[in-house]
């Protein structure tokens, strides 16, 4: 019999689990859950992963992503570094907030996908409030998968674990509302310590070959902002800062560029700066029409 086929970090679907440490509550309110949310949809428009499912408790978060060829760990550490800076702020604290950095489980076939999607999504069951009605937890994606509310903050792909339920939408939703009660830790265990061959995920998805260059992303952005590309390299123009801001964005979202290497490109600009010109650009693509869509026009462009 064939070996199976090793999948590969950027190739994978993940099961994340981020936990404050011991003596802090990583979410203590509502808002914070909020900004949780929003700063990982400020990473997914940055390095184009995908959201299969959610849940925020108060002092741990369960995500479901699919890294389509991005970085896990630069995906992750953007995320909850950002948090982390939030958090202390807000409260008036200094040190770690997460314990350790995340925990990453490869989700390596369908019946760990499915399995994965309900544990998730029974997390609120141990909320009083809830125990009888997760999909009314707000921050959860159930509410979200069972078509009981729209999503709030435009993150998740529901489509692909839901085509496993059922051959349309209403009976993959009736048959994942009627399993919903029936996974906890013990499920999860058992399916992950299953050992015999499974059925891998064969869909329609396709991952992002991050193989891109700096200098295509110069040359785009350049004919995109009508500017030569000689102008990247000057420090002090302001009239490229838009420019730059969406190299930078391009750069780290297609090239899986490090700081070093964005620095190295545009003349050896600071972190802090690359920084400043990565929230620029993400201001700029998600408040402006013209460029809500630059990511795929260079993808349909290079690829």
């Amino acid at each position: 019999m064939a070996r199976k086929r090793r999948i590969r970090p950027e190739d994978g679907i993940f099961h994340i689990i981020c936990k404050s440490i011991k003596e802090v509550t990583l979410f203590e309110e509502a808002e914070d859950k909020k900004m949780y949310l929003l700063l990982i949809k400020k990473y997914k428009l940055v390095f184009d992963f995908k959201i299969y499912g959610y849940c925020l408790m108060d002092n741990h978060a369960h995500l479901m992503i699919d890294a389509n060829g991005a970085d896990i760990s630069k995906v992750m550490h953007g995320i909850n570094f950002s948090y982390a800076m939030y958090y202390n702020k807000k409260y008036k604290r200094d040190g770690h907030l997460f314990k350790d950095r995340f925990v990453s489980k490869v989700v390596d076939n369908v019946n760990y996908l499915k399995t994965l999607s309900l544990y998730i999504h029974n997390n609120p069951t141990a909320i009083g409030a809830y125990k009888d009605c997760p999909q009314n937890y707000f921050f959860s994606s159930l509410g979200i998968y069972l078509g009981n509310r729209h999503d709030p903050f435009n993150l998740v792909d529901y489509g692909f674990v839901m085509d496993f339920f059922g051959k349309d939408i209403k009976s993959a939703r009736r048959n994942y509302r009627n399993r919903i009660f029936k996974c906890n830790d013990e499920i999860l265990k058992e399916e992950i310590e299953f050992k015999y061959e499974r059925t891998e995920y064969h869909s329609g998805r396709k991952i992002l070959v991050r193989n891109f260059t700096s200098k295509d992303i110069i040359e785009f952005v350049a004919l995109k902002m009508n500017i030569s590309k000689i102008h990247f390299n000057i420090k002090y123009s302001r009239k490229l800062v838009q420019a730059r801001a969406l190299a930078v964005v391009l750069m780290r979202s297609l090239c899986n560029f490090k700081s070093s290497d964005i620095s190295a490109v545009l003349g050896n600009i600071t972190q802090s700066r690359i920084s400043k010109l990565s929230n620029i650009g993400i201001g700029l693509i998600e408040a402006n029409e013209e460029y809500e869509n630059v990511i795929a026009e260079f993808i349909k462009c290079y690829a």
